[in-house]
C-alpha cells in the first residue's frame, strides 16, 4: 500500500492560526470516538501521523497537515482534523468554544473543498451527526459520510446500518450525498476515499 507524504502544518482555533488557504482542503469530523485520527493514519498509510487516543475530547483546537500525493498523482492537498462533537465530558462552555470554533472554520474557509463527515457504522443514526449533516446542508457546505469501523461488524449488519441511515437521511433530503464504507484496520475504503480526493484536486483552481 502506498505511503503519502505528509507533515503536520500546526494547530490553532482561529484563522490567523491556520495555514495559508493555497492549497485544496478537506475537513474530518465527526462524534468523538469514531475514528478520526485512525481514518486520516490509514489514508496516508503513515502510523502516528494524528494522535489516536481512546480518550474522546482529544482534539480540542483544527489541526492542520500537508500532504503529497493520491494514488496516482503527486499534488498536494491539506487535511483538517477537526474537534470530535458529542463530547459530554466537557464543560458546557468548553463545548460552546468548539463549536463556534467549527463552525467558523466551515463557513469560512475558503479553500475547504469538502467536508468528510464520520458515522460510526455500528451505531443507529445518531441525533448530533444528523443535525451537523443538516446545518451543513442548510450552510451549503459541500460533503459526504464516510462510514467508520466497519470491520467490526458482520458485512450484512454493517450495509443494514448504511441502509437504515440513508432511509432517517430521506425524510429530510431529497438527494443523499456521497457516501464510503471504510475500515482503518483493514484500510477497506481507502482507494476510493483518495479517488475522491484526487477527483475534486483536479478541479482546484487556487
Amino acid at each position: 500500500m502506498r505511503s503519502l507524504i505528509a507533515e503536520h502544518m500546526g494547530s490553532g482555533r482561529e484563522a490567523k492560526h491556520w495555514p495559508k488557504p493555497t492549497l485544496p482542503e478537506y475537513a474530518f469530523i465527526g462524534r468523538s470516538n469514531v475514528g478520526k485520527s485512525s481514518l486520516i493514519n490509514m489514508l496516508c498509510n503513515i502510523n502516528k501521523l494524528a494522535r489516536v487516543s481512546n480518550t474522546p475530547g482529544r482534539t480540542r483546537n483544527v489541526e492542520h497537515f500537508k500532504v503529497l500525493g493520491t494514488l496516482t498523482s503527486e499534488r498536494p492537498w491539506m487535511l483538517a482534523d477537526l474537534p470530535g462533537y458529542g463530547f459530554a465530558k466537557a464543560s458546557k462552555n468548553e463545548r460552546a468554544v468548539w463549536q463556534q470554533m467549527i463552525h467558523t472554520y466551515l463557513r469560512e474557509r475558503e479553500n475547504l473543498q469538502c467536508t468528510f463527515v464520520l458515522v460510526d457504522s455500528r451505531l443507529d443514526p445518531q441525533k448530533n451527526d444528523l443535525d451537523m449533516i443538516q446545518w451543513l446542508g442548510e450552510n451549503g457546505i459541500p460533503f459526504v459520510i464516510v462510514f467508520t469501523k466497519s470491520d467490526k461488524l458482520a458485512q450484512p449488519k454493517v450495509q443494514a446500518n448504511v441502509a437504515g441511515f440513508k432511509r432517517e437521511m430521506k425524510k429530510t433530503w431529497e438527494q443523499l450525498p456521497t457516501m464510503f464504507t471504510t475500515s482503518s484496520e483493514t484500510a477497506k475504503g481507502r482507494d476510493e476515499l483518495l479517488g475522491f480526493i484526487e477527483e475534486v484536486n483536479g478541479q482546484w483552481g487556487g
